[in-house]
């Protein structure tokens, strides 16, 4: 049984599963919206809507905001960083959570892989 352990393996061992997460995040930020796994959006979904709470809460203080840009270049690219500080901060201004949407789509072909878009709102 697998009671209290969270999260999805995603057929992958935990540095892959990071560093295929970290990714899908840039991906997400840079393009808005993305076509993955629904399984994939499921687990992505979560770290986003952090992601995106820790730069609005930042973004008052300027040593909370130095602390957040050093700590998610640890895992994005410089264009990512800018892109969450600067456009998209400024989209969720009046939203308190709830910054990413799954829309489910049909099956993929090849596999039958449950299909869905992961977007901001």
């Amino acid at each position: 049984m697998k009671h209290l352990v969270k999260g999805r393996k995603l057929s992958r061992e935990k540095g892959q599963r990071e560093a295929l997460l970290n990714g899908l995040i840039a991906n997400l930020v840079l393009s808005e919206k993305i076509v993955t796994t629904e399984a994939k959006a499921k687990e992505l979904k979560p770290l986003m809507d952090k992601i995106i709470t820790k730069v609005k809460k930042s973004s008052a203080d300027k040593q909370k905001k130095v602390s957040a840009i050093r700590d998610l270049k640890k895992d994005l690219n410089d264009d990512c960083v800018k892109k969450l500080f600067g456009e998209l901060i400024k989209k969720f201004e009046g939203r308190t959570s709830g910054y990413t949407r799954i829309l489910k789509l049909s099956p993929r072909k090849s596999d039958s892989a449950k299909m869905a878009v992961i977007e901001f709102v």
